[in-house]
């Protein structure tokens, strides 16, 4: 028996399947049509900044927001082909969030392995940047 919390198990069922995109992949793929969305909290956007180009959209309606089927949807959300990205503050709840898609029909949702936080880590400036 699988003795981890819960959530623990949830996660990685969620991730199962799911292409998690990189950080040095997300330009490229914003290039190429996909939507990024930022779910962060407006508390944490305003600490530690914005996701350039990206959508925001709160947690508690990104399946209302994003289901091509709902009549709440944002006039982006039509294409259940679209590739989007659902970014969190360090890539947890995102990988909830994006399963969530799937199961809507947005079969290329996915999300920023390590979030805002990995996104941040390699912009200069950072301290940490990557060359």
């Amino acid at each position: 028996m699988d003795s981890r919390p819960a959530i623990d198990r949830v996660l990685d069922e969620s991730r199962e399947g799911m292409r998690r995109t990189q950080v040095g992949e997300l330009l490229a793929l914003v290039d190429a049509g996909a939507l990024v969305v930022d779910t962060r909290p407006v508390e944490q956007r305003e600490r530690d900044g914005e996701l350039p180009g990206a959508l925001v959209v709160d947690r508690n309606v990104l399946e209302w927001r994003l289901d091509p089927t709902s009549p709440n949807r944002l006039d982006v959300a039509d294409d259940p082909d679209r590739v989007v990205v659902v970014v969190c503050n360090e890539g947890y709840s995102s990988s909830l969030a994006a399963e969530s898609l799937r199961r809507l029909g947005l079969r290329n949702a996915t999300d920023l392995e390590g979030g805002f936080q990995a996104w941040l880590s390699v912009q200069p400036g950072s301290g940490t940047s990557r060359s």
